[in-house]
């Protein structure tokens, strides 16, 4: 059963789409609910789904081997879950965890890869949306980063 458009926009990354391209991304989407604790992604699987957050919290893990899952972001309401069904080989790079009773819209993002080569617009107006996540994470990255290392030159 395929999610309504307006779910998809509010609270979210594509609120910002037009109405007949939120329509297509809806038909494309499935609403979950998932327990604190449950795995949304897991390192290595194939990555043909993404999320979309309601309510709830979700961790992005990162294995490490002498430390075991090491939480590198936490992502709320609104926000978006797995980007890797975007970029070849289509593996997911990093964990991710339910940290609280989770409503989220599963979207399967092998199906609009697929609709992309078609619908170039659609192609556009999503990945722009998502874009906009990649650079809002990179720079939160950079922000902890600085916060982690400093300037060295500074005491």
């Amino acid at each position: 059963m395929s999610t309504p458009p307006g779910a998809l926009a509010e609270p979210g990354i594509f609120q910002r789409i037009p109405e007949d391209h939120l329509a297509l991304l809806a038909e494309h989407a499935r609403q979950v609910d998932l327990r604190p604790g449950a795995a949304l992604l897991r390192e290595g699987d194939p990555a043909d789904v993404f999320y979309v957050l309601r309510a709830g919290k979700v961790a992005i893990e990162l294995f490490v081997p002498s430390r075991g899952l090491v939480p590198i972001e936490t992502v709320g309401a609104g926000g978006l879950v797995g980007w890797s069904w975007l970029f070849p080989p289509y593996r997911f790079v990093f964990d991710a965890h339910a940290l609280s009773p989770v409503t989220a819209h599963a979207v399967d993002g092998a199906r609009l890869r697929s609709l992309f080569t078609g619908d170039p617009a659609f192609a556009y107006d999503v990945l722009l949306q998502v874009s906009r996540v990649l650079a809002e994470r990179l720079h939160a990255t950079r922000l902890r980063l600085l916060d982690v290392y400093g300037n060295p030159d500074q005491s």
